[in-house]
């Protein structure tokens, strides 16, 4: 029995290390420093859960038609791992702005920094 896959995607410092969570839930982890990479590494594998932060595109950051930097991932989620469990961490700041993203996108949960390891596991253990 294969075990499930997770896609860390750490843009920034606040991403939390929750390799030790992983590992004891017996998922294996694949790291991935952009959606770019993480859109690249589907093509490769498909995941069974995404953790990524939310950042929602102010300006014209994200050429205007997305909300964030979620977006242009998510729309390939849906092409090669339909089934992937969506877990979303966004700033107290940016909090409203996730609701947007899910109306497009189905979301698995939705955590507000900080987010503890307890937290992660729960949802984890949800599914």
């Amino acid at each position: 029995m294969s075990s499930a896959i997770l896609f860390s995607i750490i843009e920034s410092p606040l991403h939390p290390d929750f390799s030790a969570v992983y590992t004891r839930a017996g998922i294996q982890e694949v790291k991935l420093r952009s959606t770019r990479k993480a859109i690249s590494e589907l093509k490769k594998q498909t995941p069974d859960y995404v953790v990524a932060e939310f950042f929602y595109g102010y300006g014209n950051n994200y050429a205007g038609v997305n909300i964030s930097n979620l977006d242009v991932f998510l729309y390939s989620l849906q092409r090669y791992a339909p089934q992937a469990r969506v877990i979303v961490m966004v700033d107290k700041s940016e909090r409203q702005y996730v609701d947007k993203l899910q109306e497009l996108f189905s979301l698995h949960a939705i955590l507000q920094h900080p987010v503890s390891g307890a937290e992660i596991k729960a949802v984890l253990n949800a599914t």
